[in-house]
């Protein structure tokens, strides 16, 4: 009964606004640089990082463009993040590796605001909040037998059967590894973000427009839940405790379908 009552609601407010505006729909993909930013891992000798590139191999829109130069769009984007880290020795060899593998559902409501006129291209700038809904998460730390830099960090303690050489390094005698993954409840599922893009919308036929698009999306949220966190904190791990952010730039590509007409084929 309570679902009934919302869904009238919702179209009582949103009904109007439909019969109001030029609606459309599509489909979209993208490539993006995906970047785990911890100043923890950033200021820790041991780690490097690399660049490192993921596709967004499907999204969904709906939007209502009201006028020319305002509208608001709803998306559903699959996403891949995360970041490849080096593990780098004493010696300055690459001996292991972090890889932070993350799969996100984003869902950003978008405010659109675009250049009037009729042109069969229009530039767009979109901004706005986004919820990153995690459906996919694992984290592999690995450790070569090996001498390595101790961190300037009064609060790093030694991982687990280390050797302290009294140098300002220390010596693992076996390889170290460690994981952590969504099953074991390791990571937030959900993300609060922003999302911005600029793009520009080309229209194809009366119905269709292409859309191209350089995006980018910023956690505002640690990626990981609390308990995680006060075991890093605590010296677990081995690891120099930082806040860590998703930060994700790309292209993104989509076809779209304008009920009504594409703008500049409109009256034609």
């Amino acid at each position: 009964m309570k679902l009934n009552k919302t869904v009238i609601i919702l179209a009582i407010i949103f009904l109007p606004l439909l019969s109001n505006g030029q609606v459309h729909v599509g489909a979209t993909t993208g490539l993006n640089a995906t970047f785990v930013l911890d100043k923890g891992l950033k200021n820790d000798p041991r780690y490097n990082s690399t660049y490192t590139y993921q596709w967004s191999p499907v999204g969904f829109n709906f939007g209502v463009d009201f006028g020319r130069k305002f509208g608001l769009q709803l998306e559903s984007i699959l996403s891949n993040q995360g970041q490849i880290y080096e593990v780098i020795d004493a010696a300055k060899e690459v001996s292991g590796k972090r890889n932070i593998d993350l799969q996100y559902l984003n869902v950003p409501l978008l405010l659109k605001f675009m250049n009037g006129g009729n042109g069969k291209a229009r530039t767009n700038f979109n901004f706005g909040p986004q919820l990153g809904l995690l459906t996919k998460a694992r984290e592999v730390v690995s450790f070569e037998a090996g001498t390595y830099t101790i961190p300037e960090d009064p609060d790093f303690q030694l991982p687990t059967g280390a050797i302290n050489n009294q140098d300002g390094t220390y010596t693992l005698e076996q390889s170290f590894s460690e994981e952590f993954t969504k099953a074991s409840n390791d990571f937030r599922n959900m993300e609060f973000q922003l999302a911005m893009a600029f793009g520009v919308d080309i229209d194809l036929s009366r119905h269709l427009y292409l859309s191209t698009q350089v995006r980018a999306n910023y956690s505002l949220t640690d990626m990981r839940n609390g308990d995680v966190i006060d075991a890093i904190k605590a010296g677990n791990g081995g690891d120099i405790f930082g806040s860590r952010a998703n930060l994700l730039v790309g292209v993104q590509l989509g076809l779209h379908y304008a009920i009504g007409g594409t703008r500049s084929f409109k009256g034609k």
